[in-house]
This record gives structure tokens, sequence and C-alpha cells, in this order.
């Protein structure tokens, strides 16, 4: 989108066609190239919303935009085109309710891994001292939900980055979920021994990226995103999640869970895993549209 058809669209007050352009540049920049048009119409709608500081779409389409709005509008476009997330083009992403924030450096919350704490909190809303372990945690989305949602819980978060962990205590901080804690660590090495054999829920979106795939995904993964939250440097991607799996049962209480996150192509594998480490009950949850699938699995 050129700065000459910037300034027409937006000397004539039209705001629909600044959009439009906005949305094509975006849908057919190379990083863009697996979006779909709605995606993009969408993405400048928010754009636009965060150069002008509006976010109503009646008063949105009525907008006259001056030079500074213009050009912070352009920056913003020229950003996402490029192929950087949304959310971090936005400091936040809201999930379950809560406003979390991201930083560059750390891993993006999806709106899939919504499905993963809400099978954890209802696994834990009637015990009257729910215990819920969250590996790989990033910026904090899945435990601070718990936290947030079974006030009775003790949440313990662990993650091997400590970039994230320093987004994920600021969100604690400033959600003020005191039952929620974090600690650095590869796995479930970072629990303390008191709670062996007392978690209830675990819970992981496990980096499930083969190591020779990695370069083939979306610029907006792989240019953005750290590669430990991609893959675990295995050649199926199942690496750590081999790991949780052998060391689930020393801090599952007995009938306890452990909860997993996979892409739909590694759903088959995953439940297999999770047999043989001893897990019963094991099903596959979630269909398309659905972009991931939870596998769930219980100790017996």
């Amino acid at each position: 989108m050129g700065a000459s058809s910037q300034s027409r669209a937006a000397t004539a007050g039209d705001t629909r066609a600044l959009l439009d352009a906005a949305a094509r540049a975006i849908r057919d920049s190379t990083a863009a190239a697996l979006w779909r048009a709605a995606d993009a119409r969408a993405d400048a709608e928010e754009l636009l919303d965060l150069a002008t500081g509006t976010a109503h779409a009646a008063r949105r389409t009525r907008l006259r935009l001056s030079a500074g709005p213009r050009r912070r509008f352009a920056r913003l476009v020229a950003r996402r085109a490029a192929g950087e997330p949304l959310a971090l083009i936005r400091g936040h992403v809201d999930f379950r309710g809560l406003r979390l924030h991201v930083r560059p450096g750390t891993f993006a919350p999806r709106p899939s891994s919504e499905a993963l704490a809400g099978a954890a909190i209802r696994r834990l809303q009637r015990r009257p001292r729910p215990v819920a372990v969250d590996v790989a945690t990033g910026v904090g989305p899945v435990a601070l939900s718990i936290a947030a949602e079974v006030p009775a819980a003790r949440v313990v978060a662990l993650d091997i980055s400590a970039r994230a962990l320093v987004v994920a205590r600021a969100n604690r901080r400033r959600l003020g979920l005191g039952n929620a804690a974090f600690h650095r660590g590869d796995g479930l090495a970072p629990l303390p021994t008191t709670l062996e054999g007392a978690v209830h829920v675990i819970t992981v979106h496990p980096p499930y990226v083969p190591r020779g795939e990695v370069r083939d995904l979306p610029v907006e993964v792989r240019g953005y995103e750290p590669a430990s939250v991609l893959s675990d440097g295995s050649a199926d991607g199942l690496g750590l999640l081999r790991r949780i799996v052998d060391d689930s049962p020393r801090w599952l209480a007995p009938g306890g869970w452990l909860l997993v996150e996979v892409s739909p192509d590694r759903s088959r594998r995953t439940s297999a895993v999770l047999r043989r480490g001893g897990f019963s009950a094991v099903r596959v949850l979630g269909r398309p549209p659905d972009v991931t699938r939870l596998v769930t699995g219980r100790l017996a």
C-alpha cells in the first residue's frame, strides 16, 4: 500500500478504501500466503484501531485520518505484512477473559489452548484441595486461567525460558493471582518433592514440531517465536512429551490426569505414547475446524 494511495483515501475521508488497501497488502504479502481474505480484513481493522485509538466499527468508517495516524497505520500494516503476529504488535492477548501481556521472544497464546485450560478446570473444580501443574507454560495462559477459575487450586507452572517467566510473573502480579507459582526448568524437574503423588492434573502444550519441519513453518511462526517453543529438537517432535509421560506417575495422585494439546496429525502418536506410559481412558478430543487436538489420559 503506497503512501499516495493512503493519502488519497484519507483525503476523501474513505477509511473503507484505506482498509481495503491494507487488507490487500497483508493478504498478498509472501509472509501471509496462507491467510484467508477475511483474516486480513479483520487484521487491518484492528491495526487501524491501534493507530487511531478508535475501537468502534461505526466510528471507524467515518474517520478522517490526519498525517500522524495515517503514518502509524502504514507502519503497523507493514509489520503485519512482514509476518509479525498480531498479538506481538498489540502487546497482549485475551484468554478466557484474562488480558495477558506478551513480548517479543515469547510464545503468543492461541485461542485453541482455551480448551486445554477448560479441560483442566473441569477436572479440578470439585476437589477440596486441587493441585495443577502446567508444563511449557510460556506467559502463563493455562496456569493463570486455572488459578483464576479455581481459586482453591495450587497451581505450579514450569518453563525453560527465563524471558517467558518474567512476562508470566508480571501477568500473575497484574491479575492478583497469588495461588500460581512459576519455576524455571526442564520438564517436570523443577517440581518440589512435596508434590510427589499429590498432583491432580498436569497440562502441557509441548513444542511438537519435528526438528526437520521447523524450516517449513510460516514466517509469522518461525520468524517471531523462539525455536524452543516450536520444537524440542527430536526427530518426531515427541521427545519432551515422552519424558513427561515417563515422569508423570511420580507426581500424579491416583486417578490424576495428563492433558496434552497437539496438532491433529500428532494426536494418534501422542495417544500411543500415553498408553505405553500406563495411562488409561486415553481419548482424543476436538474435531475440525479446531486447529489442535486435546489428548487426555488418566493414571490408574
